[in-house]
C-alpha cells in the first residue's frame, strides 16, 4: 500500500511540473478536461485526456 501511495505521489509531482509542456501538446484541452482557477492558481483535472492516454497505452501494450 505504501509503495502505491509513494508511486502516485511521485507521478503527480512529475506530471504537475511538466504541465505547461503537456498543455502545448494538447493534453488538458479536450472536452471533459476541467481546469479550476482558485486564488490565482490553476488546478487541472484532465479526465478525458487521461482516458484517451490510457486507451492508447493499452492498445500499444496489446500490440507488443
Amino acid at each position: 500500500m505504501l509503495r502505491w501511495l509513494l508511486t502516485t505521489f511521485i507521478a503527480v509531482a512529475i506530471l504537475s511540473s511538466c504541465w505547461p509542456w503537456l498543455r502545448r501538446l494538447g493534453i488538458g484541452r479536450m472536452p471533459g478536461d476541467v481546469t479550476l482557477r482558485l486564488f490565482g492558481r490553476d488546478y487541472p483535472f484532465p479526465f478525458m485526456s487521461t482516458l484517451v492516454m490510457s486507451m492508447l497505452l493499452s492498445f500499444i501494450a496489446r500490440l507488443l
